[in-house]
């Protein structure tokens, strides 16, 4: 690698080095090589693409599937002086247009883009005019069926290659297993792919389950005994609220945050505990991506995620300054109950989905045979009141919709108040003449805005309420008969999900459902679920058990789980558990044996210890059954 991109490190950064791996990736992708890289949760992703493209000349395309991350990505990059956009759901056209048009013409060196808009006629068009220099695909697991979070829209992203044949692509994630990092590969048509893994091993951290029934006392426990700030992650946005007023009473500083609290609330929460002004952030897992504070000493999960992905994920916010950390699963058996209980009602049955399919149709008064393409703004809580459904209910529902690629359902997506003025200053002029009551709004958006005349500038209806001593209710008014004048066009903010329409509106007799993918899915999902119980049961080092599920399979025990501390029962410590797994490869490398065999090689006083090495690697799937033999498949 020349030296230029560590200047730009220096420069843009201030790093004097690149963190590990991050100097391979970057050389490979300057080389032209279609790169995948799996590098943990704050491992510095985004530096991978963001360098290369400041090295190169021409734009890089960044695909991510979440629209917060994009926007604070972006604003990250233009604090720092770099030309950067997103292009998401829910943006005006015109604004949209702008945007492509600055990419094409302008000095824009990233565009972020969500996977639904990369595919749209009018993006096709627009990126064939740039100079792509690399197509960067974030959370890259999205494009695997196999993946925990599969996302069909990014099955798309190969067919923009065709139009760029020469451009490489990078792809990163934090988190795939073996068989969704060669899926990730084939989806996305690698031409002699370059895997970099950075090892998911984190020996500052100390993984620990403990079986509690009353779960809310021992948070207290641990938030008292290991100092810092933390994050808690509970299962719904009620919960969070009433723990962090449970925190507060026992007089641990703490808020609370979810998807359903309003941007500007969510920023400053989020900022108050990034600032060390809140100590525990008490969340749903909608807190958290692109987060990176590398000062957090414990995350406590008060529910069990329903795979290990999304486990490994939040728990890893923990000690990224490299400092002894804790994350904390508390574990009950009604613990397994709810989940199975989820996983059922998480697979609507196919009349369900026709049955909200047909809802949505009416809800947007959407004609058969239209929409395609169409973006609307979607209140569940809203939808669900209008037909009388279950949010949950609709939730899988619009899930399932998205799996067999019928529709998008988007996150959140703020967009600020904004207006522009539609007449010349003459014209303007005159209307004051005749309208003088008017006078003084008007020439407040002159003075507190700059550019209203030839583009929409953002506007806080507080800040000029407040300017011009009048309500914000009054303001909005005014604002709104300016706009039946013609005087100017008023867009109030927005702060909704998206529902996309990726197909024309069928009737829901037509819909045609993947059923195939949906029972792998279901499938999948149920052995998802099954694996995150057994980490929670079995008495293994944990860090080992995470370690093998993402395909390190000779990892040592870490020595400061729960387990490895002797603070879980266990019949076999992790040091004879290696003694004995050994020893069972050893033999089963030879040659498939049955139990009766396999128990042969050993003393029988040490059967019993076979038998709980032997449930352990059966549940890791390092040893299968076949036929009545074991068979060692690692």
């Amino acid at each position: 690698m020349t030296n230029e991109p560590l200047k730009i490190l220096r420069q843009y950064w201030g790093h004097d080095s690149f963190r590990p791996l991050q100097e391979d990736i970057i050389t490979s992708v300057l080389k032209g090589h279609d790169t995948l890289a799996l590098m943990p949760t704050g491992g510095g992703k985004s530096i991978c693409f963001q360098i290369p493209a400041l090295v190169k000349d021409g734009i890089c395309i960044v695909v991510s599937p979440l629209i917060a991350l994009m926007k604070d990505q972006v604003n990250n990059l233009l604090s720092k002086n770099i030309p950067a956009a997103a292009i998401y759901s829910g943006m005006y056209y015109k604004d949209i247009d702008r945007t492509f048009d600055n990419c094409i013409y302008g000095n824009t060196k990233l565009l972020y883009l969500s996977p639904e808009r990369l595919m749209t006629d009018l993006a096709r068009e627009r990126l064939q005019k740039m100079n792509i220099n690399l197509i960067a695909v974030d959370e890259a697991h999205c494009v695997s069926q196999w993946g925990y979070d599969f996302r069909p829209p990014y099955l798309k992203i190969a067919e923009i290659r065709e139009l760029i044949p020469k451009t490489p692509i990078l792809a990163l994630t934090a988190t795939a297993t073996p068989e969704v990092v060669l899926d990730i590969q084939e989806k996305l048509a690698f031409n002699k792919g370059h895997v970099f893994k950075k090892s998911f091993t984190r020996a500052n951290l100390a993984y620990v389950v403990l079986k509690e029934e009353n779960k809310r006392d021992k948070m207290v426990e641990i938030l008292r005994n290991v100092k810092g700030t933390g994050i808690v992650y509970a299962r719904n946005r009620k919960l969070t609220k009433d723990i962090a007023q449970f925190l507060h009473r026992k007089n641990i500083s703490a808020d609370f945050y979810h998807a359903g609290l309003n941007s500007e609330l969510r920023t400053a929460k989020q900022e108050a505990w990034m600032k060390n002004k809140t100590r525990i952030m008490v969340c749903t897992n909608a807190f958290g991506m692109g987060i990176d504070k590398p000062d957090v000493r414990t995350v406590i999960h008060l529910d069990l995620p329903d795979s290990l992905e999304a486990y490994f994920q939040e728990a890893g916010r923990a000690g990224r300054d490299g400092k002894k950390s804790f994350s904390v699963l508390l574990y009950m058996e009604q613990d397994k109950l709810t989940l199975e209980r989820n996983y059922e009602n998480a697979y609507p049955s196919i009349e369900e989905i026709k049955q909200v399919y047909r809802a949505l149709g009416s809800y947007f008064q959407l004609a058969i045979g239209g929409g395609e393409g169409r973006s609307y703004d979607f209140d569940i809580v809203e939808f669900c009141k209008n037909f009388k459904f279950q949010a949950i209910k609709v939730f899988n529902c619009l899930k399932m919709l998205e799996q067999s690629e019928w529709i998008v359902l988007t996150d959140a997506v703020f967009l600020p108040s904004s207006l522009k003025i539609t007449v010349s200053k003459d014209q303007l002029y005159d209307y004051l003449l005749k309208n003088p009551k008017f006078d003084l709004v008007l020439k407040s958006i002159l003075r507190l805005t700059q550019g209203a005349f030839s583009h929409y500038v953002n506007v806080r209806e507080r800040k000029f309420a407040d300017f011009l001593k009048i309500s914000v209710g009054q303001l909005i008014q005014v604002f709104n008969h300016l706009k039946n004048e013609k005087i100017l066009d008023y867009r109030p903010q927005k702060d909704t999900p998206q529902i996309i329409f990726l197909q024309e509106r069928t009737s829901a007799e037509n819909l045609i459902l993947d059923q195939k993918r949906y029972k792998d899915r279901k499938e999948r999902h149920h052995v998802r679920i099954q694996k995150a119980i057994s980490y929670a049961e079995n008495t293994y080092c944990r860090s080992q058990q995470l370690l093998r599920y993402f395909g390190e399979s000779d990892s040592k025990p870490c020595g400061i789980c729960d387990v490895c501390l002797g603070r879980t029962k266990s019949d076999l410590n992790p040091n004879d558990y290696e003694r004995y797994k050994n020893k069972i490869k050893l033999v089963l490398k030879r040659e498939a044996l049955s139990e009766e065999e396999l128990f042969d090689s050993f003393k029988p006083q040490r059967h019993n210890q076979v038998i709980l090495a032997l449930e352990f690697l059966l549940d890791e799937g390092i040893i299968e059954k076949e036929n009545g033999k074991l068979i060692w498949t690692k």
